[in-house]
């Protein structure tokens, strides 16, 4: 790497992290991999600026109003109702244009807008109007691709970050303690990881109707096992190690030594299986919204749009965007977790010409 590449933020980096940035990025495929992911998820996360069916900015009467961020009555731009304003219908439109303007997002439809005046009978084949077309309840197919990546990429991130917290924790204290704590611990996930967990979410989320936060915490109580394992490993061969032995002997407390001196080498093998526990957070939500016991009716959600798709064979644009879209989804997860087992892995030589 050239004397640029060698800070990083402005400090300067050690050998070992530049030995494992040159690694990550000699796979060029995780490389790349990478940045069209965080283009992706940062396009995604400003959805409601990109595809809303309430319009950005309006300017009425010499006034300026934000119905993205502001609810307003329909008499505010000269209507007869109370009620919020229903920017889609072609009077209010009508009202508005006519002593000011609007400014539309991007794709004029949110994931629940149900479009008017099809060409077509839903579900409908994609036109300039709807790039992807429609489905069966007339739901714009963009706009509900756009939002359903990302709350599928949100929830798998944030069921990564809490299992591994659970995960690295639970296998710590197995790992350095050991003895009986260790054996008991070991019996109890041998016994909690034995149960059929999809068939448990499917029974769980039929007895209550679940929401984001509840089919969270449901996936939670399983998904934690995936790191134990690799952490009390990592423990149980570092705990006898002569600077733990050391760190005892001067009297410091177990969860300083666990937290400052173990925990940094246990993370290494921690950090490259998180963008495929990722993954399989994505794939386990995507399986119960296809099955319909997911997130609730009407939330974007890419296993409902695999759902349309199966249930519409005669419109297969639905069946296609579905996969494609989750196959990209699941195809970069999978590659950034290589690209990031190679910078990690102390044999991987650096390769030539970066």
């Amino acid at each position: 790497m050239n004397e640029t590449n060698r800070k990083f933020i402005g400090k300067p980096i050690s050998p070992l992290t530049e030995r494992r940035l040159s690694n990550f990025c000699a796979n060029k495929r995780g490389y790349w991999s990478l940045w069209i992911f965080i283009v992706l998820f940062i396009f995604t996360l400003f959805a409601e600026f990109i595809s809303n069916d309430k319009p950005l900015l309006i300017s009425f009467e010499e006034n300026f109003y934000y119905p993205i961020f502001q609810s307003y009555p329909e008499t505010v731009f000269g209507g007869d109702f109370e009620t919020e304003t229903n920017y889609t219908d072609p009077y209010v439109i009508e009202l508005i244009e006519e002593k000011g303007w609007i400014i539309w997002p991007l794709i004029p439809y949110s994931y629940d807008t149900a479009v008017i005046n099809l060409q077509s009978p839903a579900p409908s084949p994609p036109t300039t109007q709807n790039w992807l077309g429609t489905d069966d309840q007339a739901r714009d197919v963009t706009a509900r691709l756009i939002y359903g990546f990302r709350i599928s990429v949100l929830f798998g991130f944030t069921l990564t970050i809490l299992s591994s917290i659970i995960g690295v924790i639970s296998g710590a204290v197995q790992g350095y303690f050991g003895g009986w704590i260790d054996l008991l611990f070991q019996r109890f996930i041998e016994i909690w990881s034995s149960l059929p967990t999809l068939f448990l979410l499917i029974i769980l989320a039929s007895v209550v109707e679940p929401t984001f936060w509840l089919l969270l915490g449901l996936m939670l109580l399983f998904s934690w096992m995936s790191l134990v394992g690799v952490v009390r490993a990592e423990f149980l061969r570092a705990r006898n190690f002569d600077y733990v032995r050391a760190a005892r002997a001067l009297g410091m407390p177990n969860w300083q030594i666990m937290f400052y001196h173990v925990l940094p080498n246990a993370m290494v093998a921690t950090l490259t299986f998180l963008p495929f526990i990722t993954a399989g957070s994505i794939t386990v939500l995507t399986s119960l919204d296809f099955l319909g016991f997911g997130l609730p009716p009407g939330s974007p959600s890419l296993g409902e749009m695999l759902k349309q798709g199966k249930e519409n064979i005669q419109a297969p644009w639905l069946g296609f965007t579905a996969f494609l879209s989750i196959a990209i989804m699941l195809s970069l997860m999978i590659f950034i977790g290589e690209a990031i087992r190679d910078a990690y892995d102390p044999r991987k030589q650096i390769t030539e010409g970066l």
